[in-house]
Formats: structure tokens, C-alpha cells, sequence
């Protein structure tokens, strides 16, 4: 089990603001982390079918979004298992413990419905993220147990869909 956190940033304390009628209020501050997972085989991205997933490595990936959380005044833990079962995990930790939560479940988002009640169980955004469209790929791809359970799905934007991801999870915390 891979568990690696990236970019533990503080977040922003929201500062005084000045009333009255021109003074905007201050967003609140994400206190907690947003948990990025990544599901079976992720840990081969840049060697396992560059031609579908890109040469961007999954350490790659890690540092790009720890670099776009910390711009953000976000921290991020990111996390990685060819394991269901610590995915799961994993899952039920961020209940408490994340504000919100990337999830790339791999193979197991058309296979699991142990992630399926996991993420079910969750009250905070949560967005599915797929590097390659599922969609143009194998009919048994075509269906996510994940995608009716979270708050959103991007596939098929490469690598920036994790930083998309975490752009509106943000957006959807400080609403």
C-alpha cells in the first residue's frame, strides 16, 4: 500500500476585512486536505500504454496537483493502491479527515461496487477523474460504478483533469 502525502500546505487563515457595503467577505479557509486516490496500475502511468495515458508519471501527476492545491491555498494528500480494499479505506478515512476527494479508481470504477458504497457514504464533494475518454475505449469501460456517487466526472482531459478536479471541488467548498 503506497501512501504518500504531497504538499502539505497551511491554509490561508482568512484575514480581517473592513465593513461595510464595498467590502467583499472573506471565503472560508479548507482546513482539511482534499484526498487525491488513485486506483490500480496508476503507479505504471508514463511506462503502461503511453499511446492512451500520456508519458506523464503518476509522480508527475502528484507534483502538478500539489503545486496547483498549494496556489490555491489547499493541501492535498495523495495516495495510491493496486488494492481495493485500501482504497476503500482510504475512503472512509476522508469522511473525516479530507474536505474533499479525487478519485482515478481505475479499472475498479467499472468493477467495484465496495468503492461504490464507500464513496455513497460520503458528505463531501468528490470528483472521478479518468485521463483517457472511457467512453471511446472498450464497451466495458463505458459504465462507472463510481459516477453516480460522486459530485462530478471528467475523463478523457489527460492529467489536467486532476487539477480540474481539484479547481472544483475548491469552487464547491467556498461557495
Amino acid at each position: 500500500m503506497a501512501r504518500k502525502a504531497v504538499a502539505k500546505t497551511k491554509t490561508a487563515k482568512a484575514g480581517a476585512t473592513k465593513t461595510g457595503p464595498a467590502t467583499k467577505a472573506a471565503k472560508p479557509a479548507i482546513v482539511k486536505p482534499v484526498y487525491v486516490l488513485n486506483g490500480p496500475n496508476l503507479n505504471l502511468l508514463g511506462l503502461r500504454e503511453p499511446e492512451i495515458y500520456g508519458s506523464t508519471s503518476l509522480s508527475d501527476i502528484e507534483k502538478m496537483v500539489a503545486t496547483h492545491a498549494k496556489k490555491q491555498g489547499v493541501a492535498v494528500l495523495c495516495l495510491q493502491s493496486n488494492h481495493e480494499g485500501d482504497l476503500v479505506t482510504w475512503i472512509q478515512e476522508a469522511r473525516s479527515m479530507a474536505a474533499g476527494l479525487i478519485i482515478n479508481a481505475a479499472a475498479y470504477s467499472h468493477t467495484s461496487i465496495a468503492i461504490h458504497d464507500a464513496l455513497a457514504m460520503l458528505d463531501i464533494p468528490a470528483v472521478e477523474v479518468h485521463i483517457s475518454n472511457v467512453h471511446k475505449r472498450e464497451e466495458f469501460r463505458h459504465y462507472s460504478y463510481v459516477s453516480s456517487v460522486v459530485s462530478g466526472v471528467i475523463c478523457g482531459l489527460g492529467v489536467k483533469g486532476y487539477t480540474l478536479a481539484l479547481d472544483a471541488i475548491i469552487a464547491d467548498l467556498t461557495k
